[in-house]
């Protein structure tokens, strides 16, 4: 089964791991061959862009660029409206070099202090790219509110202060297969499935 941008073979333009791994489940279905810009030594751009979108597509346009494979990139980030929507696009930057998420998490609770406004949402951008530039983009969220102390030990990034509305369970505490249904990242497939895939 393949879509009509590429054949049986799919980039992702990402050197997480995290990321890597949960994008290849919600790819499980479509038998591709997953390939990580990682794998193959790319670089990793600068992610200069003022927006999500605009982060996607750069990553994405480079692996592409880089590798001649069609490339999947994930700008994905944290929205905390009472920080004026930090960290946002500066999500991952938060952590540092070492992705030091623990101290990214804490920075976020001292920020916000005695704010009674804990409600946040995570915000999920994918770029398909072609090597001949061709460009489409998809947009998932979900929303929810921040919790302290950090729950959990599964997921990544600031999932385990993240707790998606409805649920009693962060990001962090959730069973992988159950927040691949609600995720800001499962939103964005599903468009992207549902454009790539809608003959399967």
């Amino acid at each position: 089964m393949t879509g009509p941008l590429f054949g049986d073979t799919l980039l992702i333009a990402s050197h997480n791991d995290g990321k890597v791994s949960e994008i290849r489940d919600l790819l499980k279905p479509f038998e591709l061959a997953i390939r990580s810009a990682a794998e193959l030594g790319l670089p990793e751009p600068e992610e200069t862009g003022a927006s999500f979108t605009e982060n996607a597509e750069l990553k994405a346009r480079s692996a592409a660029q880089g590798s001649a494979f069609v490339s999947l990139a994930d700008d994905s980030g944290l929205v905390v409206p009472a920080l004026n929507g930090a960290p946002g696009i500066y999500s991952a930057r938060w952590a540092g070099p070492n992705k030091d998420f623990p101290s990214a998490m804490q920075r976020i609770e001292n920020e916000l202090g005695t704010s009674g406004d804990r409600q946040a949402y995570f915000v999920c951008v994918l770029a398909l790219a072609n090597p001949n530039g061709d460009m489409r983009t998809y947009e998932g969220k979900v929303h929810g509110a921040l919790v302290w102390p950090p729950k959990g030990e599964k997921g990544f990034g600031y999932d385990p202060i993240f707790q998606p509305a409805g649920y009693q369970e962060t990001f962090g505490e959730m069973n992988p297969a159950a927040k691949h249904q609600i995720s800001h990242r499962a939103a964005a497939f599903r468009l992207f499935i549902a454009d790539q895939f809608n003959d399967a």
